[in-house]
């Protein structure tokens, strides 16, 4: 028996779990971090009966395994829906298969005897280790299946469908309270924001790398990050911490590395003001990354109390034991069990299976754990019930991949005149050479795929990226189709090895940089609640339908930046109005021109500005701002609920203004200090989104 995972580090819960079970000395052999492929092979060779392993080191050893003939093999594969259809997995195959039959069945295609056929041959072994074979029995574990995962794996139906062996669906789970319902208490936010640019030229920019530029403005603006802090210690505050008998613990789902560096200096600088002593958090990220010229990494944010640094590897245990705020980027989205993780933040575009990945971080069970709770600032609930929908209860295929799929892809890529028949046997010739291959073989391929490399060059930058495309799909569908299927088609089978040479060899066009950087100005800001309560999901079964032949989409169009800026705009528009940008720009002008006020605000505590010194002072300014025009105010005055929020939105920026000598850089503290820019404004949301209560701050009130 072979348990394969495909994390390149073998998941250390899954040895331990297996090693576990009472078994007798050198039944069961782990090839763990500290062992290599070889360790693997000799575990084969020697009839070790249970291995436990990753997929990733077959493709070394594959060739060198003993022949599987008279042997078979359980393989257990774990998260099977991630990569089993890739070349690592059809390496495997070719290292354990009985293709006895396999090879009858091959010989019998190209009309010879059994016996003149080569099962040494090295074109020979990869077209018979194709298909199915009888020695090798698959027992797929996943809890998030795709299309493909059921054609592999699935159990083929009467009628041509394909349907698991056997389910325990997520429902089943939830109610059998093995799992809790992590959409039960979901609540979405929309960021309503207005981008304008501060330049007066209007160039051409391809539309959507400029559009990611200027939603990475938007998403790493300090305002931004700033406000959503807010919401995200105050939601701790008054949910989290009380929650798993006061254990409970909080993930921040961030969009990149540097949103996770910004949002742990925004939070920690928050805190700090705000003298609150019951928010410890982590920040988790790999790597290093560099943000105005310093650069940080996990273990130089990460400090316990006494002062000393966390290092990577102690951050799990650390949050577990110490700290209640984890804030990641790419990092503990998967795999990460921490039963006291009760409420999770995201800032960040979630999608199909990442988001059931992601938000299942938090469906563990503990004693005191009733329920969960997410707050998403980037999601909307319909994208994220039609996320999970497949996965609650049974979710099955239609019917088979049709592998004429293959052929039209193929017909396409030859229709670019870019390489011939001729050249795929050049190269096969020399790649199906016996022996092994050495850096002189491999010059000499490399050689033989240089004209091919010219004749690519030669082609329109738009028809070199559709041509890229097109050999990444050959590539992909063979290896899937092929180990469903038995083509037996040794010409397409030379050609997925040439197109698998060649994509590493064809150069990628430049990219072009779209530097907007001091071109762009946030007008106007609001974060609006936009659901709240429980996503239920339907009760039917989900079919999926084949994949189907598709063409390739050209490259990025260039459009003018006014245009992707005004896309963006509408798409995340909310109701701003001039008077709300007057009023905003002209209450901020007469207090920062109070000069009592700003004494005050330089002897002053910020709680005790913003709750008894600063309401008095806006009253004043707000009166005076009527008095001069009565039209752009009076809706201030009609809506309660907007003064108060504008107020409170006021207060923190005119504070921190009329402070900023006194504040420390960055360098000295290791935390930012953002001051609202002129340009931007604040709106507040309805009056029946807030409701008459006009104590606290802001933020409190998003939060209520």
């Amino acid at each position: 028996m072979i348990v394969v995972t495909d994390r390149t580090v073998l998941d250390a819960q899954l040895q331990e779990t297996i090693s576990g079970f009472d078994h007798k000395l050198g039944a069961i052999e782990t090839i763990g971090e500290d062992k290599n492929s070889q360790d693997l092979k000799n575990a084969i060779n020697d009839g070790v009966r249970i291995i436990v392993t990753t997929l990733q080191k077959f493709p070394v050893i594959y060739t060198e395994v003993d022949k599987a003939n008279g042997r078979c093999f359980a393989i257990i594969v774990d998260e099977a829906h991630s990569s089993q259809t890739g070349s690592s997995a059809l390496k495997l195959k070719i290292a354990l298969a009985d293709t006895k039959e396999a090879l009858r069945e091959y010989a019998e295609r190209e009309g010879l005897a059994e016996e003149e056929v080569d099962p040494e041959d090295r074109l020979v072994k990869e077209m018979i280790a194709q298909g199915k074979h009888k020695n090798l029995s698959f027992f797929a574990f996943t809890a998030t299946p795709k299309a493909t995962t059921l054609e592999m794996f699935g159990q083929e139906q009467e009628d041509g469908s394909f349907h698991p062996f056997h389910v325990y669906s997520m429902r089943q789970a939830i109610e059998e309270k093995f799992i809790l319902d992590v959409l039960q208490n979901y609540m979405t936010y929309n960021t309503c924001f207005r981008i304008a640019k501060t330049m007066v030229d209007n160039p051409d920019v391809p539309s959507s790398r400029a559009a990611k530029v200027i939603r990475k403005y938007q998403e790493l603006h300090p305002y931004n990050i700033s406000q959503k802090s807010q919401i995200i210690v105050e939601t701790f505050r008054d949910t989290t911490r009380h929650k798993i008998d006061g254990k409970g613990k909080m993930m921040v789902i961030t969009s990149s590395r540097l949103a996770a560096v910004r949002y742990y200096h925004e939070i920690k600088r928050y805190i700090e003001e705000k003298r609150y002593d019951d928010v410890d958090i982590l920040v988790a990220f790999s790597g290093a990354i560099d943000d105005k010229g310093e650069e940080y990494t996990e273990s130089k944010l990460n400090v316990r109390k006494d002062g000393s640094h966390i290092s990577e590897n102690q951050t799990k245990a650390e949050f577990h034991d110490n700290f209640n705020v984890l804030i990641v980027a790419e990092k503990y989205q998967t795999g990460f069990d921490e039963p006291l993780l009760h409420t999770m933040i995201v800032d960040k575009k979630l999608k199909n299976v990442k988001a059931v990945q992601t938000l299942s971080r938090l469906n563990r069970t503990c004693e005191g754990k009733t329920d969960t709770f997410v707050l998403d600032f980037v999601n909307k609930a319909e994208d994220i019930k039609d996320a999970f929908q497949p996965f609650y209860q049974e979710t099955f295929l239609q019917e088979e991949v049709n592998a004429d799929l293959l052929y039209q892809t193929q017909r396409e890529l030859r229709a670019y005149g870019i390489y011939s028949d001729e050249d795929i046997k050049a190269f096969t010739d020399e790649y199906y050479k016996k022996g092994r291959q050495d850096d002189r073989a491999m010059g000499r391929m490399s050689s033989i795929l240089l004209p091919v490399s010219n004749r690519y060059n030669k082609k329109t930058q738009n028809e070199r990226y559709q041509f890229r495309r097109q050999v990444r799909n050959l590539i992909k569908w063979y290896s899937y189709i092929s180990q469903i299927l038995r083509m037996f088609d040794k010409e397409l089978q030379k050609e997925y090895v040439f197109c698998s040479y060649l994509i590493g060899l064809l150069p990628k066009d430049p990219v072009e940089l779209v530097d907007l950087e001091g071109k762009l100005k946030l007008e106007y800001y609001k974060l609006q609640k936009t659901f709240q309560g429980e996503i239920a999901l339907d009760e039917a079964k989900t079919v999926y339908v084949p994949a189907k032949h598709k063409g390739v989409k050209g490259m990025d169009e260039k459009t003018p930046l006014d245009e992707v800026i005004a896309k963006i705009n509408e798409k995340f528009k909310g109701n701003f109005t001039e008077g709300d940008k007057v009023i905003l720009s002209s209450l901020k002008d007469k207090l920062l021109s109070d000069k009592k006020l700003k004494k005050m605000a330089q002897s002053s505590d910020p709680q005790i500005f913003v709750e008894s010194i600063f309401p008095k002072a806006f009253g004043t300014a707000a009166q005076d701002g009527y008095m001069e025009a009565q039209e752009s105010y009076q809706s201030l005055f009609e809506d309660t609920a907007k003064y108060n929020a504008i107020m409170s939105a006021l207060a923190e920026v005119v504070y921190r203004e009329m402070r900023k000598k006194d504040i420390k850089t960055l360098d000295e503290t290791g935390a930012y200090t953002y001051e609202m820019p002129q340009n931007l404004s604040m709106v507040a949301e309805t009056q029946a989104q807030y409701g008459e209560d006009n104590k606290g701050t802001f933020e409190s009130r998003l939060i209520k």
